[in-house]
């Protein structure tokens, strides 16, 4: 019976990391919208969304402007503390080494992200981590972003040379 309990609670786990997870990639699309990065982040504890947030360094050209930077502060705020203890960070791209700072910092339980970032993998020693959730969408959307972008760079076909 205690097996059967655990793989229900898993499975139901699970579920939660991909409803969260849609949820943040609904925010990754407000930042594609708005010409940023599409990450987004969803913060929870308890089962309540405390922080929501996506990526705005393009907007507020500011480069700590990460989704999870963001979402950080609102789930402080919410919560009128700066520790985060027991909640969950929901980002749709593994987060980068000023993210996973902060995170270990404002002592977020765990983390579930999506794409993988092979150039920088995450590390935040004391989090439990789970990676590759609805990962083929996460990655699909960055995919799709770079690849806009791409077409209508100004320095499209040009080498470094060519920039001047």
């Amino acid at each position: 019976m205690m097996e059967h309990e655990g793989h229900v609670t898993k499975h139901i786990q699970n579920q939660h990391d991909e409803d969260y997870m849609r949820q943040a990639l609904r925010q990754a699309q407000m930042a594609a919208d708005a010409g940023d990065v599409p990450v987004g982040a969803i913060i929870v504890l308890d089962g309540r969304i405390i922080g929501r947030a996506h990526n705005q360094v393009e907007l507020l050209k500011d480069p700590t402007a990460h989704a999870e930077m963001i979402a950080i502060t609102q789930a402080a705020a919410a919560l009128g503390d700066w520790r985060l203890n027991e909640a969950a960070l929901y980002v749709t791209k593994e987060p980068c080494a000023m993210c996973s700072g902060a995170i270990v910092l404002a002592r977020i339980t765990r983390v579930v992200f999506g794409a993988s970032d092979p150039q920088v993998p995450f590390n935040a020693t004391g989090v439990n981590i789970r990676g590759g959730v609805l990962a083929d969408e996460c990655a699909a959307m960055l995919q799709e972003f770079f690849r806009q972008l791409r077409r209508h760079s100004p320095y499209k076909g040009k080498g470094p040379g060519d920039l001047a």
